[in-house]
């Protein structure tokens, strides 16, 4: 197993920026898609609730994490990155975080 390993946490909401709910069948797909292409992946259902100031605007979000854990290498930061500009772009959100740090597989 190579030793360099790198976590990926999204935080993706479960509500649109204007309160409607995102469909459940929509998160499910968020998550597949990881699947398929690192071979599992984790979503964290217990509700994270974050609140953000974006102009005047104060958003209140409802969120889930997913988690997934891959080879540490630009191939896979990259994809990263692209999946979350297109989710972004699906859930009609300003932003979606997304964090990584090493890790280590014992």
């Amino acid at each position: 197993m190579p030793n360099k390993w790198r976590r990926f946490e999204i935080l993706l909401p479960v509500r649109f920026n204007d309160g409607a709910e995102i469909p459940a069948d929509w998160l499910g797909e968020a998550v597949t898609e990881v699947v398929e292409q690192f071979g599992a992946a984790s979503f964290e259902t217990q509700t994270i609730e974050g609140q953000w100031r974006h102009a005047s605007t104060l958003y209140r979000d409802t969120l889930g994490k997913l988690v997934v854990d891959v080879h540490d290498n630009d191939i896979n930061r990259q994809w990263m990155k692209s999946y979350r500009d297109r989710w972004k772009i699906r859930l009609k959100q300003i932003e979606l975080w997304l964090v990584s740090y090493p890790i280590t597989v014992e």
